[in-house]
């Protein structure tokens, strides 16, 4: 990776609410997708996404503050849910706007993780496909 230029807070404000960043903050983009905690980013890019709502909400609509709260927490958390289940697409795309081709932030993940995966189904293999450990098989009676 070349030189890693870091946005000031401004622009990553702007990136974090879904903006796009110069190119020169083209690598940048790459790690903060693809660094070991990507899904930590990943969340707190949407918690900055839906704090202004989750404000707005509190503030304007009217009622007990205690229902007030419950509706920002609950909104919060279905926001949340939602943000996790796009984290791999929403994180993509964000490789694709800096220049990347589609694919590359799965790709260079999955390279990262290449030796721990494939440790993971040599211990798989070994524990299910080849018939486990014989301790731990026990047979099944056929009536």
């Amino acid at each position: 990776m070349g030189q890693v230029k870091r946005p000031n807070p401004l622009r990553w404000l702007w990136y974090a609410m879904g903006g796009g960043l110069p190119s020169r903050h083209r690598e940048w983009v790459l790690h903060d997708v693809t660094a070991r905690w990507w899904r930590v980013r990943a969340f707190v890019r949407s918690l900055v996404q839906i704090l202004p709502f989750a404000v707005l909400v509190y503030f304007v609509v009217p009622g007990e503050p205690w229902v007030r709260l419950m509706a920002v927490a609950g909104g919060v958390f279905v926001g949340m849910i939602y943000g996790a289940a796009f984290q791999d697409e929403s994180t993509e795309h964000r490789a694709v706007k800096a220049g990347y081709p589609r694919g590359t932030a799965t790709a260079v993940r999955a390279e990262a993780n290449a030796d721990e995966r494939a440790a993971a189904e040599l211990r798989y293999a070994a524990r299910y496909r080849n018939g486990g450990p014989p301790d731990t098989v026990t047979p099944r009676s056929s009536a």
